[in-house]
This record gives C-alpha cells, sequence and structure tokens, in this order.
C-alpha cells in the first residue's frame, strides 16, 4: 500500500518510539528521510543512525537520545507543509522555533537544510516539520 505522506510517517514513528522510551526506531530508507535523520543527529537529537538491509528494501534505524532521568531530547514534532498544502518560505520570513531553540528543517535548492543554515545563505524554500 501506498503511503501518501512518508515525511509525517517518519515523524510520527520517531513521537511514537520516544514516548514509549524506545532506544531506536526502523522506518523505511529514502534520500530524504535520510537527509532529515543527518540534520536531527547533527543537531543533537538523535545518537546515531543506520541503514539496514531488508529483503532489497532498506531500512534506516534511528537511535534516539534521552536525558540523564530518560526523558527523551526531542520534546515535540510538526510536519508543517503536507501534500496538500506546500508551505514555501523565503530566506527573511523562515520561522524561528522556540525563539531558535528548537530547528525547523527547510527543503531547499541546495539541499536539505536547517532554518539557520538557510538564513545564512540566504535562500528560501519549503518548510518540512518543527522539531524541537
Amino acid at each position: 500500500m501506498s503511503m501518501s505522506d512518508p515525511i509525517a510517517d517518519m515523524l510520527t514513528r520517531i513521537r511514537n518510539a520516544a514516548r514509549a522510551g524506545l532506544p531506536s526506531v526502523r522506518i523505511p530508507q529514502s534520500r530524504l528521510k535520510a537527509e532529515i535523520a543527518r540534520i536531527l543527529r547533527r543537531e543533537g537529537y538523535l545518537t546515531g543512525m543506520e541503514v539496514e538491509p531488508n529483503d532489497g528494501k532498506p531500512m534506516l534505524r534511528l537511535d534516539l537520545k534521552y536525558g540523564p532521568d530518560r526523558q527523551p531530547v526531542i520534546q515535540g514534532l510538526r510536519r508543517v507543509s503536507r501534500p496538500g498544502l506546500r508551505q514555501y518560505r523565503p530566506s527573511p520570513s523562515l520561522p524561528k522555533v522556540l525563539n531558535g531553540l528548537g530547528v525547523a528543517i527547510i527543503s531547499t535548492s541546495q539541499g536539505v537544510l536547517t532554518d539557520r543554515e538557510a538564513r545564512h545563505r540566504k535562500i528560501g524554500g519549503e518548510v518540512l516539520c518543527h522539531i524541537w
């Protein structure tokens, strides 16, 4: 069965795994999902990311990060742009999540970037999601 919004599915799997206290979550792999996971790892929301073979369909294994009291580092995820309503923003009006404490992930002509990187390069794009 085809999935109409694979990014929303990825974010939901991460959210559910973090709330359940699981050490890792497996999601079907794609280039866009791998780029989002790379940004999450670089920004400190994940401890690891690995591509696992699975009967010809590779899966991404994301290792979730927790604080000292087993509180998940990812407090919230929100899908902004969706298949029925795409959200494009120029660089001056890119969102700041929690006044810069969170991260907005932007799909640009130069690849998938955080809001800070896109603002620094002065390029806009599609706002995929917010993470805090």
